[in-house]
Formats: structure tokens, sequence, C-alpha cells
């Protein structure tokens, strides 16, 4: 009896929630006729694609910037990921504006009415993201399972132990996405998945900053506070605790090394850390999210909200506790036990395993100047290159109170990530073919995620190296031109219509976006253009050939418009 009971309660539910997906456009429309609550109350039960870029961006390259700022920033630039998340917003309300307003596939749009090559473009780099990114999620699971919940299982573990338990992540993972496309349902049941997910992930690493708070005594609220409030000097000037370092250096030469050597680092991983706040394939997988749901440009005002809060505050939450914690712990502090002093000298003690990475700051310090060869090195550059020695997520994790909380947070980060770069790959193939989403060939798509389970193979040495530069570069280039394509969609009559913003709508859109465009584009340049394998600039030759491809494109797109008028 009970058996059935239960089966009746399932069926019933299944059966509501695929009404109310059927009346969406009705609740939306009673809500906005109240107006205020109502309609904030509607938006928050209809959200849903907006949680699906807040569990992507929620990954591992957000992760290990959000390290990297932290253990080299300090609290001084809490504000980067903010800012590149809120210009990634910008654009990606524009891109769900033209969607919604059109009702088409951005990908035909954009081949059809912009330039081929751009679309062709955007779409390859994105599965090119996909392809490659899913490798050290697989990996980041593994060290989160192996390292923190589960160590003394691992102890002996051998090579096979990777693989074994990639394929049981990557059966799980699959099972979730395949959610999607079981019609309104299936997408309803998919995103509320990731919406836990998202939140589990947020509060695990809340739940660490809130132990630190309450248990270290020089916790410095007011200066992390101060972190959110940009300070474009750290773009140009060595962050505070590196200038006091530099000043206690005895040696002009040398300092001007170390102020160098320094400012080109933290450009580097505000860069890196940006850069991960939003990537090429978001792009990809907002638009056909919004339509595979069904939405209208009567959800516009919706698509907005659900990228303004599901998308931003679970971000900025999750990334600014990680930064405070590694902040906390690491910033400022040679690498424990690099250093020693011994009759009121600092020694280096050889068998450290952060010698190597040491060794790498001195080095160039010797290839910067030839003259630097015959000064000694100062305790002070000895304490300044022992402060820039890189920490990982292992470090990291060590020094928490509960590196169960911390592992558990990873674990979701990188399976939410995981399952959403396979329904993009999904997509991908379902545009690449011009077939219907939904069906085969979706799923087809979605099981190439099942690559990353060769992460033993492929994120390693060498082909780790290459997999980066290439697919980083070429993504990199590619975003801000493909939020090109969309500014001048939005901008377009012909294409856009009565659709297309006017007046002060169009201002604001248009300031915003440019803004957005400026910084991205000049960000996506210099880490395009400083990207080399074997010192060969692969960066710069992919922008320059892609950027004579884009041309060529616009010189066909001219002619078949002037035949077709």
């Amino acid at each position: 009896m009970g058996k059935k009971v239960s089966y009746i309660g399932l069926e019933t539910l299944v059966l509501l929630q695929s009404n109310n997906m059927i009346n969406e456009k009705q609740i939306l429309e009673k809500a906005q006729k109240k107006g205020g609550i109502s309609t904030l109350k509607a938006y928050l039960r209809l959200s849903g694609p907006g949680w699906l870029q807040s569990a992507i961006t929620l990954g591992g390259g957000s992760l290990g910037g959000a390290l990297f700022l932290g253990v080299f920033g300090g609290y001084s630039l809490l504000w980067v990921q903010l800012l590149a998340m809120a210009l990634g917003v910008i654009m990606l309300c524009a891109i769900s504006y033209v969607t919604l307003s059109t009702g088409r596939s951005p990908f035909e749009a954009i081949r059809n009415d912009i330039n081929p090559v751009l679309a062709w473009g955007w779409l390859l780099a994105s599965l090119m993201a996909n392809l490659v990114w899913v490798l050290p999620q697989y990996s980041l699971a593994y060290a989160a399972i192996s390292d923190n919940l589960f160590p003394d299982y691992f102890l002996d573990a051998g090579e096979g132990t990777k693989y074994v338990v990639s394929l049981i992540l990557l059966f799980f993972v699959t099972g979730v996405t395949f959610f999607y496309g079981r019609k309104n349902i299936g997408i309803r049941i998919y995103e509320f998945i990731l919406k836990i997910m998202v939140a589990g992930i947020v509060l695990c690493f809340m739940a660490v900053v809130i132990d630190l708070w309450m248990n270290a005594d020089d916790f410095n609220t007011l200066e992390i506070l101060n972190g959110f409030i940009p300070n474009l000097n750290d773009l140009t000037n060595p962050i505070s605790t590196y200038q006091r370092l530099i000043d206690s250096v005895p040696n002009e030469i040398a300092r001007a090394f170390w102020t160098q050597e320094i400012v080109n680092a933290q450009q580097m991983r505000m860069v890196a850390a940006a850069a991960a706040a939003v990537g090429i394939n978001m792009t990809f997988l907002l638009p056909f999210s919004m339509l595979s749901k069904g939405w209208t440009r009567e959800f516009r005002g919706l698509a907005i909200f659900d990228l303004s809060t599901a998308m931003i505050i679970p971000f900025v939450l999750a990334v600014s506790c990680v930064v405070i914690v590694a902040a906390y712990k690491f910033h400022g502090k040679p690498y424990e036990g690099l250093l020693k002093e011994e009759s009121g000298q600092v020694m280096v003690i050889e068998d450290s395993p952060a010698k190597k990475s040491y060794d790498h700051w001195i080095s160039q310090r010797t290839a910067s100047n030839i003259s630097l060869m015959n000064i000694p090195i100062s305790d002070s550059e000895k304490k300044l290159a022992a402060v820039l020695v890189p920490r990982d997520l292992k470090d990291f994790a060590k020094t928490l109170p509960s590196t169960t909380l911390f592992g558990f947070g990873v674990l979701a980060m990188t399976l939410s990530t995981i399952s959403l770069l396979m329904l993009i790959s999904g997509f991908i193939f379902c545009e690449m073919l011009g077939i219907k989403h939904g069906g085969l060939v979706q799923k087809l798509g979605v099981v190439t995620g099942s690559i990353g389970v060769l992460w033993p193979m492929l994120w390693t040495g060498e082909s780790k190296a290459y997999l980066v530069v290439v697919t980083s570069s070429f993504g990199y280039i590619l975003f801000p031109i493909a939020c090109l394509a969309f500014f001048l969609m939005m901008n377009s009559r012909r294409f856009l219509g009565d659709d297309m913003p006017r007046g002060g709508s169009r201002i604001v859109w248009n300031t915003l976006m440019g803004i957005s465009l400026l910084i991205t584009g000049l960000a996506a340049g210099y880490t395009a253009t400083t990207k080399t394998i074997n010192g060969i600039p692969v960066g710069t030759y992919g922008f320059i050939g892609f950027i004579i491809l884009i041309l060529i494109g616009q010189l066909y797109m001219k002619k078949k418009h002037q035949l077709s008028s």
C-alpha cells in the first residue's frame, strides 16, 4: 500500500511541475500586473538559466583564480573577480535580450546575418574550451576525494584509482545531465539539482570563513571590506605588502627588478582571475538554455534579474570566501619550512618542496641584469622570493579547520561544472549539425564530456601546457569578439526591428556594453599576446590570423547583402 501511495505522490508532483512549466507565461503576466513583491516572487520561482551560469563559473578555474588572488594580492584584490563578473553579466544580459527578442538561434543568426567566421569561431572555441577544461575538473574532483574527504582510503592508492573514481563520477554526472533532455520537467529537475549544488558550494565556503572569523583574533573585517573597492593603482604598482619588502632591499637595481617582476605577476593573476569569471562557453550556454525553456520576449526582464542575482551573488560569495581565507593564511608570509635564521642571517632549506619555485625567482633576478650577478642576495630578497612561492589547493586545504567541508565544496564545484560543460557540448553538436535540440544528437554531444576521465594521461606535463596555451588563447580572443557580435546585433534595426532599444534605454545599453567590451577586449588582447609555446608567440599569431579571417567574412557578408537587396 505504501509503495502505491508513494508512486501516486510522485506522479502527481511530476504532473504539477509540468503544468507549472506550461503556465510560466501566465504566472509572469499575472505577477507583472500586480507588480512589486508579486513580480519578485514570480522571478524567484521561474529563475533557472542564471543558476546554470553560476554553476559553470563556480568551477576549478574560478577556485584556482581566487586562491592565486588571495595568496598573491591579499584582501586588496577582492574587487577583481567582482568587477569581471559584473562586466560579464552586462554582456550576457545583452545576449539574453537579443535571443529572446528574436527567438532565433544565436549561432544561426550570427552565421547568416553577421559573420560566418565569427559564428563558427564562437562555436569551435566553445567546444574546444569544453573538451579541454573538463580535464582539470576531474583532476580537482579526485584531489578533493583523495586529499580532503577520504584521505585514509587513498594512502597507498595506485594510478588506477584515478580512472576508477573518474568513471564513477562520469556515470553520475552523465545521468544527471541527461535529465535536461526530458522536456520541461527534465529541465526543471536539472535546474533544481544545480541550484542545490550551487547553494552547497556557497554554504561550504561561507562556513569556512565564518569559522575563521570566530576563532582568529587578527581577522581584519574593515580591511576585507576595503578590498572590494577597485584600486587601479594595483595594476601598475606593487601591493603594499610587497612594497615594504622592496623598500628594505639595499641595492637600487635589485629593487627595480623586484618591482617590475611583482607588477607583472600581479597583472597576470588579475587577468587570469578575471578571465575565469566569464568564459566563451558560457556565452553559448545562456541563449540555448533560455530557448530550451520556451522563453520569449516577455521573459526579458526575468532573464536580466536571473543573471543579476542567481549568477552574481553565489559567485561573489564563494570566490570571495576563498580569496579571504587564502589571503589570511598565506599572503605576505614566506612558504612554511623554506627559510630559517642562523646567526642573524636568513638561510634557505635545501630540501624544501618550495625550493624549485624559490630558485626560479632568484634565477630571474640574475637573468634580468648582468650587474646583479656580483651583488649578494639580501635577506629581504630571500624573504620576497619565499613570499612569492605559489601555493596549491593541497597547501590551502591543510590550513583549514575542516578539510572535509572544504572537500565537499570543491567536489560540488567540479561536478556541477562537468555537467554543464557536457550540456553545452550537446547544444553545440545540435547547432553544428542543424538538428533540433533534446534528441539523440544532443545526448551524443553530452557524452563527449567522457574525455575528462583521461585526465591522468592528458592533463599532465607538456600536454597540459599545450592544451592550456592553445585553448586559453583561442577562447580569450573569441570572448570579446563574440560579445562584439551581440553588440552589433543590439544596435541593428534590420536585425531587431521594433525591439531595438531606443532613447535613454539605448544609451544605457551601449554605455554599459561599451565599457565591458573595452575592458574585456584589453584583457583578452593582453592574455592572447602573452601566450607562447617554446618561445613562439602563438597567441599573437592566432589573434592576427583570426582578425584577418573575420575581415574576409565581413567582405563576404557585405557582398551577400548587396546581392539580396
